[in-house]
């Protein structure tokens, strides 16, 4: 998807026109000094380990593989585990960035302190978390905040969808989400349950939201939710509810222009990197930071299915690098 075979293919043709060029040359190449700005990719090296969210996964992931094309002998590992698992990760030192989709808590701050470390919080796309359904639903297509609620709150006695609007089928809803570890579980309970963390239990949950993809697009009855680059991945198996804030609004689906215009509400909201401060020192991270905040870095979101956030905010983010 990202062309890294393509960019490293065309790495080796330049490779090749360049031995013979310096072997047409002669003698005299050895007469000009090298032109080290030219190669200063190539002198990069080492590993960087990332982990985290999955919402942020196709960001990062993305962002990596364009990374080691062009510089070869970087190493880039991304995996997912979910927000809270990722600040784990970053303050027992396994990994030197987490991803989040849910801003660092003061107790992950003073973990990170008694290690003696610092993470550097730098936004890097903005997302809308997005309630899907099975195609063959034509009942949900929209919903209120207050339906959503009546679903997924603790204690909720919704079992069929019927229980909901009595006039959609009386068949029973199954439900997928994300697991308790992720960033975007608590924003969503945050947002529609009104408390951050408190859920109904009795759903499927998945740090790795393919599976919640997999158990909506597979049974008609299904409703999960999930960040929007998950939904525009796989358009052609799922559908997206509209939502409203109330029974007088209109409904907003989530689509590029609503996340950026913050008309999709309440569940667009900014995704996150998070640095430790002392990996900031070395150049392959600065190096690979700076391009997570370039153009290329910005397209990278918008082609995974985000939406670019305004310039000033990468420049901010690029000022925090040493």
């Amino acid at each position: 998807m990202f062309n890294s075979w393509l960019r490293k293919g065309s790495i080796i043709l330049t490779a090749f026109i360049l031995l013979f060029s310096l072997a047409a040359c002669g003698t005299e190449s050895e007469e000009q000094p090298a032109n080290q700005g030219s190669n200063e990719g190539n002198e990069l090296s080492g590993e960087i380990n990332i982990d985290g969210s999955s919402t942020v996964f196709p960001v990062s992931q993305a962002v990596a593989e364009e990374f080691m094309a062009i510089h070869d002998d970087v190493m880039v590992t991304v995996n997912l585990s979910g927000s809270s698992n990722g600040f784990k990760a970053l303050i027992a030192g396994e990994i030197q960035i987490a991803d989040a989709s849910r801003q660092i808590k003061d107790k992950e701050v003073d973990a990170l302190k008694a290690e003696g470390q610092e993470a550097v919080e730098m936004p890097v796309a903005f997302d809308g978390i997005t309630v899907v359904i099975n195609p063959e639903n034509d009942w949900a297509t929209e919903m209120t905040v207050d339906e959503l609620k009546k679903i997924w709150e603790v204690g909720s006695t919704v079992e069929n969808w019927s229980d909901v609007n009595p006039e959609w089928p009386n068949e029973p809803i199954k439900l997928y989400g994300p697991g308790t570890a992720s960033g975007t579980f608590e924003y969503f309970t945050g947002a529609i349950n009104g408390t951050k963390n408190e859920s109904r239990e009795d759903y499927t949950p998945s740090e790795d939201d393919n599976v919640l993809v997999t158990g909506v697009s597979g049974d008609k009855y299904a409703m999960g939710y999930f960040g929007f680059s998950y939904y525009v991945e796989n358009q052609d198996k799922l559908n997206a509810v509209s939502i409203k804030v109330d029974e007088s609004a209109a409904a907003v689906a989530p689509t590029v222009e609503t996340i950026k215009d913050g008309t999709y509400k309440p569940l667009s909201r900014p995704i996150y990197i998070y640095p430790v401060k002392s990996a900031l020192e070395k150049k392959e991270i600065q190096e690979f930071l700076k391009y997570y905040m370039s153009e290329e870095g910005q397209a990278l979101a918008e082609e995974v299915g985000y939406v670019a956030l305004p310039a000033e905010m990468y420049a901010e983010n690029l000022s925090l690098l040493p």
